[in-house]
């Protein structure tokens, strides 16, 4: 079974050449100054993370004009637009635009709404050289007024030669409060393009497979414990969205590495 992939950016939508998740889907949504995309959200909800650019969204009778204050996932957080299943809705490209689209089957019955840059949560995960920054978009402890029924969905910065979502972790079975099951899919870009990363994925350790990040990869995670760095003189950027039966979040750290970072803290 195939757990990564390259998406391709060209004009229009640009979905998973193979997708190993049963909750989780996602595409990315590139549109050119002045073209428009459109349909029905069907039987899913959908979170419209710009990922760089401006536009404007008409959904389900809702306008949200001019969005994005970005030129790249690189420069300040982001805005987006919640979809719930059931609406129609219109994109249209302000300036150049990239947007992403992850998914996840939904009922509930909400309006569309923005989140604008300064809802976003963000701050700092990790010490040392498993430091990276975050932004929380729509996290049910971080942001609770915000309604979704499945997604979970932030991003994470990952600075040059650094760890990232470290020690490796799981969340593949309901047993709450310790783990909570949730599919997760990371959407990865690097800067400068041509730089690159590792990402560990495995259910055990002797069976590890990593996988070479690129700018516009994609890892694809229904379950396992999975773990990333990055280059030395390469900045990692992942978009990171999850989905369950519900959306309180428990994981399960790989015991070895969580034994050395405490060793390595007491010395």
């Amino acid at each position: 079974m195939d757990y990564f992939a390259t998406l391709t950016q060209e004009n229009g939508r640009n979905p998973l050449p193979t997708n190993p998740c049963r909750l989780l889907d996602f595409e990315l949504l590139v549109l050119s100054a002045g073209d428009s995309a459109g349909g029905s959200t069907g039987d899913r909800e959908v979170l419209a993370v710009i990922l760089g650019g401006t536009a404007t969204f008409t959904v389900g009778g809702h306008t949200f004009t001019d969005l994005g204050e970005r030129a790249t996932v690189f420069d300040g957080k982001p805005a987006s637009v919640y979809m719930p299943a059931g609406v129609d809705y219109r994109i249209t490209a302000v300036s150049d635009v990239q947007i992403a689209l992850p998914s996840a089957p939904g009922t509930l019955q909400t309006e569309p709404y923005a989140i604008l840059p300064d809802q976003v949560v963000a701050g700092v995960w990790g010490y040392d050289n498993h430091t990276r920054h975050f932004h929380q978009i729509l996290v049910e402890s971080a942001q609770p007024e915000l309604p979704a029924q499945r997604l979970i969905v932030g991003e994470t910065f990952t600075p040059s030669g650094n760890w990232s979502t470290y020690p490796a972790h799981k969340h593949e079975q309901d047993n709450l409060p310790h783990e909570a099951y949730h599919e997760e899919m990371y959407y990865f870009r690097v800067t400068p393009a041509d730089g690159f990363g590792i990402t560990r994925f495995y259910r055990q350790r002797e069976e590890a497979t990593n996988y070479t990040v690129t700018d516009n990869s994609i890892l694809m995670l229904p379950h396992g414990y999975h773990t990333y760095v990055g280059a030395p003189g390469f900045q990692s950027y992942y978009l990171w969205f999850l989905a369950g039966e519900h959306r309180t979040q428990a994981v399960v750290a790989d015991a070895v590495q969580t034994a050395a970072l405490q060793a390595m803290q007491e010395k």
